[in-house]
């Protein structure tokens, strides 16, 4: 889904705490994807344990490939808040250049279906 530029800060975080849910519960990974001129990224968070308190975390990013690390429940929540509520900027505004040709996007999807490296 594109990333929804128009919500409140309270929605966000609903929206992200629903996402943790599901990440802990189910074998889905979360995936955000950021476009800009020139540049790419994607950051997948997938439940590294049972109880949702540790995550892997890969980040692609097309200059620079992977990176993985495992990282705990509260970082990745407020990671993707910040994504989240970043992304209502445009691109157009965060690189001062025209806007990319799509918008960021922030999906939950099987694991089986995630990009690995």
């Amino acid at each position: 889904m594109t990333v929804p530029t128009d919500r409140d800060h309270a929605s966000v975080v609903a929206l992200v705490e629903c996402a943790l849910v599901e990440l802990t519960h189910e074998t889905v990974g979360a995936v955000f994807i950021s476009r800009q001129v020139g540049r790419s990224t994607r950051t997948q968070y997938v439940a590294a344990d049972d109880v949702g308190d540790q995550f892997q975390k890969r980040h692609f990013d097309d200059r620079l490939g992977w990176h993985e690390t495992t990282v705990p429940r509260r970082t990745v929540r407020d990671e993707l808040i910040t994504q989240l509520t970043r992304s209502a900027s445009t691109s157009a505004q965060r690189s001062g250049e025209r806007a990319a040709s799509e918008p960021d996007t922030f999906v939950v999807k099987p694991v089986r279906e995630l990009q690995t490296p």
